[in-house]
């Protein structure tokens, strides 16, 4: 492949990275500015590497980025966009911060950071991944495994026995409530609350999270909890949409 064809490549993977809903042919074209017959191959391309997938009316839509794995990356790709609207708002509702994360390699890992827009808030490096029994986006979704799956879950984390029963106690709760709260973070001064997204079989994909400082946190708790269990549901509802169109 040419230099020049090697950049077209990834300026429409870039491109295509910030979209939020599926673009026609015409759309590309005007947006990279290439030729029609370079714009069919590309898209060929993309399509037949498993980036892209084209829909029923010719449109396009992302569904996963270099590096994630196919099966993953697609959730995490569908997930991220259609959670965009729906996290935005709401963290101008409440003010805090708002992450989607999903379990990679029994860690969990943050697809994005929307920070409210305030002059003190919670910010933090998402690049970086946690265990999942010390965040309560990972423990939302811990709350979700078989006794199987959380038992091996313990023993590869090395989750010391002494605390494994309150865990499980707390997950249960979790389970019940569709909320994990967790009111000391693992950042200091921090607090969190997250909900889990379901696809169309049921199965947790991934998590919303919505984090902030403890004390005005806490004080605003309700609305919070909320709006987290909101999200998720929509995420969740758009899912099973796409799944059926």
């Amino acid at each position: 492949m040419s230099g020049k064809g090697a950049e077209r490549v990834l300026d429409a993977i870039e491109w295509f990275a910030t979209t939020i809903e599926p673009v026609t042919y015409t759309d590309f074209v005007q947006a990279l500015d290439i030729p029609k017959s370079s714009a069919v191959l590309l898209l060929r391309l993309l399509v037949s590497r498993g980036y892209l997938e084209r829909l029923p009316d010719n449109r396009y839509e992302l569904i996963r980025l270099p590096g994630e794995g196919a099966e993953a990356g697609a959730s995490w790709a569908a997930i991220l966009r259609l959670a965009d609207r729906h996290l935005k708002e709401a963290v101008s509702l409440v003010g805090e911060t708002g992450f989607v994360a999903v379990l990679d390699n029994n860690r969990i890992r943050y697809l994005n950071k929307i920070l409210p827009n305030r002059e003190i808030l919670y910010d933090r490096d998402i690049a970086t991944s946690r265990l999942p029994h010390q965040v309560a986006s990972g423990l939302i979704m811990l709350a979700h495994f078989s006794p199987e799956e959380l038992e091996d879950y313990f023993q590869e984390a090395e989750v010391p026995c002494n605390q494994q029963d309150t865990i499980r106690e707390a997950l249960e709760k979790a389970r019940i409530d569709g909320i994990y709260v967790n009111n000391n973070g693992v950042v200091e001064g921090a607090a969190g609350a997250a909900s889990a997204v379901k696809d169309a079989q049921g199965k947790v994909v991934a998590a919303i999270n919505i984090s902030g400082p403890r004390e005005r946190f806490i004080q605003d708790i309700d609305r919070i909890k909320e709006a987290v269990i909101s999200v998720a549901s929509a995420v969740s509802m758009d899912l099973v949409h796409r799944t059926r169109k």
